[in-house]
């Protein structure tokens, strides 16, 4: 391997879970309120109240800001890192998430967000767009704490299977350095690997890919932005890598059933009677609204998402997609009590992604769901 190419490196400075993540199952990405919610049932320190300082009861009650709260999330990292973590250095880690949602192999190692090909091209390419305040909420914990709690899940463009491959081998017949079991019975087994002809085979077929973002557009943008250099990354290829949707939920406009219907149908869209579940394939996309359940054709598959919010919401009904009255809303989390209706959409289909990743293009925010996901806090890595 070039050894002057550092945009994939080794962690120099890190720390590994001697147990378990101290604090609440709750991944560190979930609506802010539920991140709340967890924080005010939680005893002791977390590594979510590092996460989300600004979130912890006291910083609510003090009304403080992600800045003002930032010396107390580092102080609470500190007394975590005595606790619950023992040191390590100049690692990479290959790392194992099998589970109900998909089987993924990968390498957990910093990567550089800006890192360009010498054609010019970026290495790491995101899929979608992103919400800019919770990239500058991101990018402040990251400069200030200078520690990365969680990883970003890159996949290949191409060259996955042989990265799977390789890994596969990496590991046979070596007792994981971590073995763990997370709160939605995925199992997480990593393997430390120091310097030496492993970590460089790892580090030679991590070079050669160009990477797009599956999971975790929002903390690369925030790595860039932070002036740290790094990100803390799983690169994987699968190999059962799944997407789910994230669907949409609109609040706080006063639109009904009856008024939604009318609304789009006066655009010109077939509205008709349906189940209360996603659809299972793109163009139609499923609105369920009091005890009411119904279909909308878009007229047209692929960019479900894009159309849904720029023409059902923003061009029918006025609604902003990127505003206050529009949502996310993950796959088995329950629909807010204050939901006017509920947009369930399919998934999107890794051929497109790959599509819109080829044009230059990019989806809108919150458009995949890529499971398995790595488990937050395992690993840390000094930035």
């Amino acid at each position: 391997m070039d050894r002057m190419s550092t945009w994939i490196r080794p962690i120099d400075r890190g720390w590994v879970v001697r147990d378990t993540v101290p604090g609440p199952d709750v991944d560190e990405f979930a609506d802010p309120d539920r991140v709340a919610a967890a924080l005010a049932g939680a005893r002791g320190d977390s590594l979510l109240a590092v996460q989300h300082p600004a979130r912890t009861p006291a910083a609510l009650a003090g009304g403080l800001s992600i800045e003002a709260a930032l010396p107390q999330a580092g102080a609470t990292f500190e007394r975590i890192r005595e606790r619950h973590y023992r040191p390590v250095s100049s690692v990479v880690a290959p790392y194992r998430i099998d589970g109900p949602d998909g089987v993924a192999l990968g390498v957990l190692c910093l990567v550089d967000p800006a890192a360009v090909r010498d054609d010019g091209v970026t290495r790491v390419r995101h899929t979608e767009d992103v919400y800019p305040d919770v990239v500058a909420e991101r990018a402040a914990m990251l400069a200030g704490l200078g520690v990365a709690t969680s990883a970003a899940m890159l996949v290949p463009a191409t060259g996955g299977r042989e990265l799977t491959a390789l890994i596969e081998r990496t590991c046979r017949g070596r007792v994981p350095s971590l073995s763990t079991v997370d709160g939605t019975g995925r199992k997480h087994e990593l393997w430390l690997t120091g310097p030496g002809e492993d970590q460089d085979g790892l580090l030679a077929t991590l070079d050669g890919l160009d990477l797009l973002v599956a999971d975790g557009n929002h903390r690369v943008a925030a790595a860039a932005a932070s002036g740290r250099g790094a990100l803390l990354a799983l690169v994987t290829g699968g190999p059962g890598l799944r997407i789910g949707p994230i669907h949409r939920v609109l609040a706080g406009t006063g639109l009904d059933a009856d008024t939604l219907v009318r609304r789009w149908t006066e655009a010109g869209y077939d509205v008709h009677p349906g189940p209360p579940e996603p659809p299972s394939e793109a163009g139609e996309v499923t609105v369920v609204a009091g005890t009411s359940a119904f279909r909308v054709s878009l007229g047209k598959a692929g960019g479900d998402h894009a159309v849904v919010e720029q023409e059902l919401l923003r061009g029918a009904l006025g609604v902003d997609p990127e505003g206050p009255n529009v949502r996310p809303l993950l796959p088995g989390v329950p629909v807010p009590e204050d939901a006017d209706a509920v947009l369930l959409l399919a998934p999107v289909p890794y051929a497109e992604v790959l599509a819109v990743h080829a044009a230059g293009a990019r989806m809108p925010r919150k458009a995949t769901y890529f499971t398995p996901k790595p488990r937050s806090g395992l690993l840390l890595a000094g930035l």
